[in-house]
């Protein structure tokens, strides 16, 4: 009788131990997906990029439950291709997709793919979404309510511009008309909650999607009363910034600077920060009703959570608006994630990481099949388990600056190491930082005979852009 239960002990020990996550979670996991646009890493206080205070109370109590990645960039620095490489798993470089005029439906490679949504629906999942997830790409996935895709602007104040600044459009800020209730990622967040207070028969995958911080930064007024002027600390701003960039990473700079200039030039500068900033605490206010409300559900103990943002955002360094850059600002974005029974509360993770790294993270955490396509990202699990985990440290950010008739595009690829950040601009020309010596990537120092080395070296990471057919550019109309 001893015999027989010591082996039967043994082959408990085995199974334990050959079973993944066994013991961490009964059930099978869902996953409570949440997507922010245009939202930059001020969260993180960064004190060499930023130094005032983000009211984002509920961003960082997410953080403290789980796995903050302090070094997450993207794939590209846009909406549709950041997006399109997180919801296929393919990096831009293989899709062909770097830009929101480019059509994923149309790129060779995703016509193959199965997108997130719908292969978690495809194996059981319960699955909803809402607001802005995707960005124009009609993958065949059917939600239960309808995903806005680009996401559902608010109406425009009937007394627009508020800004004197402002030439209209989009690039505009201020107190807006409506009640916050009123408000569409105010809606998004309702039905998220809606969601979470259902009783579910099966695991479920729950997006939602949150429009701003994206332009135009119209809030209500009580968000922006809590940046009084005085107390907004503006980013670091060198003069002569662009001086030792070759042509086109100045022309990339460039292409967008009449909001910053313009806000300058009025004497509104900090004004257009305390809208940003004033979004960024809406957002997070409502981030924030969608996660009490699953702290309140009977789903909290077996529910990955995950917040990310889709790339980063200049306000005005190096003299740029907005996204579309591989420096820093454009192209490091928020990655949170909790897992129960696996990730511990206040873990920071430094090793560099990417947004294409979330689809086959997903997937191994709920034990799914792979997908049709070859993923470009690895999992993340062995960082939620030991943030400090040996580490391939290199993200790679691709991006085009489309020629005015549309009819080509130069594929700029930027590699993100630990110490540095390289920039090849597809003709020759280079950019290389030292960014442990220069957090704001003031100094190129690509024709410097000291870092050759590290150039060659960094030279070596980048994939090859033209091996892809080129997505096509949506016609105009």
């Amino acid at each position: 009788m001893k015999r027989t239960l010591g082996i039967f002990r043994l082959f408990s020990v085995i199974l334990l131990v050959s079973t993944p996550f066994a013991g961490a979670q009964e059930k099978p996991y869902n996953v409570l997906f949440l997507a922010i646009d245009d939202l930059n890493t001020w969260p993180l206080s960064e004190p060499h990029r930023y130094g005032g205070q983000v009211a984002a109370p509920n961003i960082r109590k997410l953080a403290d439950e789980g796995v903050i990645f302090m070094r997450n960039y993207c794939a590209s620095p846009k909406c549709s291709p950041s997006r399109t490489a997180v919801l296929s798993g393919v990096a831009p470089w293989v899709s062909g997709v770097y830009q929101n005029s480019q059509t994923p439906d149309n790129s060779e490679v995703l016509q193959k793919a199965i997108e997130l949504r719908s292969h978690f629906q495809d194996n059981g999942y319960y699955v909803v979404s809402s607001g802005k997830i995707g960005h124009g790409w009609k993958t065949g996935f059917k939600p239960d309510a309808p995903d806005s895709g680009r996401g559902t602007r608010d109406p425009v104040p009937p007394n627009a511009p508020l800004s004197p600044s402002s030439r209209g459009g989009e690039q505009d800020w201020g107190p807006i008309h409506i009640p916050e209730e009123e408000m569409n990622d105010t809606k998004q967040a309702d039905f998220a909650i809606a969601e979470l207070q259902k009783k579910h028969d099966k695991p479920f995958f729950i997006a939602c999607g949150m429009f701003h911080p994206h332009m135009p930064w119209y809030v209500p007024q009580k968000y922006l009363d809590m940046y009084p002027l005085d107390s907004i600390v503006a980013p670091p701003i060198k003069e002569g910034d662009l001086d030792d960039m070759p042509e086109r990473g100045r022309a990339l700079a460039l292409d967008r600077t009449e909001v910053y200039e313009n806000a300058v030039e009025h004497g509104v500068y900090k004004n257009a920060l305390r809208g940003y900033l004033a979004s960024t605490t809406y957002v997070d206010a409502q981030m924030g009703r969608v996660l009490d409300a699953l702290e309140a559900s009977p789903y909290k103990d077996n529910t990955i959570v995950i917040l990310w943002s889709d790339h980063g955002f200049h306000v005005g360094e190096k003299f740029h608006w907005q996204k579309g850059t591989l420096w820093e600002e454009g192209t490091h974005s928020l990655l949170m994630m909790k897992v129960p029974g696996m990730t511990q509360p206040k873990q920071v993770c430094e090793q560099i990481v990417s947004l294409l790294d979330l689809y086959p993270t997903l997937n191994e955490l709920c034990g799914l099949p792979d997908p049709p396509q070859t993923l470009s990202g690895k999992s993340l699990v062995p960082l939620l388990k030991d943030p400090d985990h040996p580490w391939d440290n290199a993200a790679i950010s691709g991006y085009t600056f489309q020629k005015p008739d549309l009819d080509e595009t130069d594929v700029f690829l930027s590699v993100r190491t630990p110490d540095y950040r390289y920039i090849s601009y597809g003709d020759g020309t280079e950019e290389f930082y030292h960014r442990t010596k220069d957090p704001n990537e003031w100094t190129n120092e690509a024709g410097n005979p000291e870092y050759q080395e590290q150039i060659e070296r960094h030279r070596a990471l980048l994939p090859d852009p033209m091996k892809p057919t080129p997505a096509k550019v949506r016609s105009k109309k």
